[in-house]
């Protein structure tokens, strides 16, 4: 790739494969690897791409495929594009899977040091100039944003989009509700798998089967019984993982001693990204890596697509980012706004140099009677909306806005702030905001998730456009009593056109929600309960329920309930 100003790496080299490199750790054992690099005895940075999947699959020649079940964890890209252009790729399995020793700890401190150890011990060998990057997505990108942290002196920089950076809120309990159907499958996907017992050996087995009998005491719990069996058999394959999900239903030392400490300066280089389908996993924990990041970084959120696997669409943006920070050749990457995204509905993308962009105007949608979204304040006489939820039916009810009058853009991250009761003692809120077009036909851009008792916020770590719940206790409802919730929804970025319109779907459930696709599964598959109960909620002067919708273009004036259209010129 060039411009008139510039060119990357040009390919030149042949490929030299080195199958089963054993990677010494501290630890005390080694790391299954591959590496891949130039024929040549000049020496290269190092690209290093960390993984628990098999192997194989990882450097198969394959012609790029759509993300799907087979290859979906092919995500640490082609080899053979780096190597010939001059870098050596490395491919390694972390511990606990494949042919590498240990016991899997999912990015527990162990893994992040091994990660430290290999990037040291690879910056001495003979075909290595000294400098090591990472390169990958979605599990790939975890760990390399993590060992970033332990500042490893021969990392330069991370390319790592599609990377969760708080295991509880973005994958595990997305708004303190349990999404138990990914993982079990997910765990499918990994190698060798071989589990560390960490929490039953901090809590003692003791402690550890009076909170299994607990857990299957659970009526959210016990009505599914792939949990229950799990429950029942915790050392079968990988089932100790979702065990110990179960057990830490609240966000405790096991998550945050797996998550992001913003609190460290980690100044090298970081690019991030995203699509905005991956709404209900990765885009939330590459925004706040974006935001937290001290070094140089960048933001790049593309079209719901998620990439072909081997993810090779960003292989010439990153090695303009290689070729910069690891072989100082001025590629023009840094000369370009920080912040890039696509805007759907457009097929363009816009740039900027901060996140939530600088134009972003959050504007009041207010919930009104008959399902209206409007930003016109209520009305006297408007109180609530109520339905129903419970094992036979999950009920649900939608706000749908005017017809926008202006093609209207809406970027950035949302929050639902809801006025409303139930008869249990509990409510677990799921809200879908989707776009209507003018044939009246449903697509769902992004979700919000948020448990009843888990509603308490942090004001510290709080702004008005993205709340923070500590997720730190349970307080459950009181029936009948008006609460207000905070749920944040996922960003998204979308030209809502004139003539369509927005809206949002209030369920207590995602049970008979069906997926739109492959990556849309992500976004389903939770917890509920089925006890009985009659939800409402409140949408009037004393409970203002409203939508913070980002506008940053267009919906000057507001929308239209009329829709722009005129009334008819009187008789006479």
């Amino acid at each position: 790739m060039f411009s008139k100003k510039w060119e990357t790496s040009k390919r030149k080299y042949q490929v030299v494969h080195e199958p089963e490199v054993a990677i010494p750790v501290s630890a005390g054992f080694t790391l299954d690897s591959d590496v891949f690099r130039p024929d040549s005895d000049e020496k290269f940075p190092v690209i290093l791409s960390v993984f628990p999947f098999y192997k194989e699959k990882q450097n198969q020649p394959v012609k790029p495929v759509a993300v799907c079940p087979e290859w979906v964890m092919a995500e640490g890209g082609d080899y053979n594009f780096y190597v010939r252009r001059g870098y050596v790729h490395v491919f390694a399995n972390l511990r606990g899977t494949g042919k590498s020793g240990g016991e899997f700890d999912h990015l527990g401190d162990g893994t992040i040091q091994d990660m430290y150890d290999m990037i040291e011990w690879l910056a001495k060998q003979p075909w290595c100039d000294g400098q090591v990057a990472t390169f990958g997505t979605s599990y790939f990108a975890m760990p390399a944003k993590r060992v970033a942290e332990l500042k490893p002196p021969s990392l330069k920089t991370i390319f790592a989009p599609f990377g969760v950076t708080d295991q509880y809120r973005h994958a595990i309990y997305q708004g303190g509700i349990f999404s138990y159907v990914f993982h079990p499958h997910w765990l499918k996907s990994l190698s060798n798998l071989r589990v560390r017992k960490e929490y039953r050996k901090q809590v003692g087995q003791q402690e550890f089967d009076r909170q299994i009998e607990k857990a299957l005491a659970d009526p959210e719990i016990n009505i599914h019984p792939e949990l229950v069996d799990v429950l029942k058999n915790p050392d079968q394959g990988g089932n100790m993982l979702i065990v110990d999900y179960i057990l830490n239903f609240l966000d405790t030392n096991y998550y945050k001693e797996k998550g992001m400490r913003w609190n460290v300066d980690v100044t090298i280089p970081g690019y991030f990204g995203g699509c905005w389908a991956m709404h209900s996993l990765h885009l939330p924990g590459d925004v706040l890596s974006f935001e937290h990041w001290k070094g140089p970084k960048k933001l790049s959120v593309g079209p719901p697509l998620y990439l072909d696997r081997p993810v090779y669409q960003y292989h010439y943006e990153s090695l303009r980012w290689f070729d910069y920070w690891l072989k100082g050749i001025d590629t023009g990457i840094m000369d370009e706004p920080k912040v890039q995204l696509f805007i759907q509905n457009t097929g363009e993308w816009k740039t900027a140099h901060e996140w939530p962009l600088p134009e972003t105007k959050w504007t009041e949608f207010y919930l009104h009677e008959d399902g209206l979204l409007f930003e016109h304040e209520l009305l006297p006489h408007e109180t609530s909306t109520s339905f129903r939820d419970s094992k036979q039916e999950h009920g649900s009810v939608q706000f749908i806005s005017p017809p926008m009058v202006e093609n209207t853009e809406i970027c950035g991250p949302m929050v639902l702030n809801l006025y409303a009761s139930t008869t249990d003692v509990e409510a677990l809120w799921f809200v879908n905001f989707f776009e209507v077009n003018e044939d009246g036909d449903q697509k769902v851009l992004t979700r919000g998730w948020l448990r009843g008792s888990q509603r308490r916020i942090d004001p510290a770590k709080s702004t008005p456009w993205r709340p923070y719940h500590p997720h730190d206790r349970r307080e459950p409802l009181t029936p009948g009593e008006v609460y207000e919730f905070n749920i944040e929804v996922i960003p998204t970025g979308v030209l809502i056109q004139a003539g369509c319109r927005f809206g949002i779907t209030i369920k207590c459930a995602d049970k008979d929600d069906k997926p739109a696709d492959f990556l849309d599964l992500h976004g389903i598959g939770h917890l509920w309960r089925e006890t009985k109960a009659e939800i409402t909620i409140e949408h009037n002067n004393q409970y203002p329920s409203h939508l913070l919708v980002p506008i940053t273009k267009g919906n000057r004036i507001g929308t239209f309930l009329s829709g722009g259209i005129l009334g008819p010129l009187p008789e006479h």
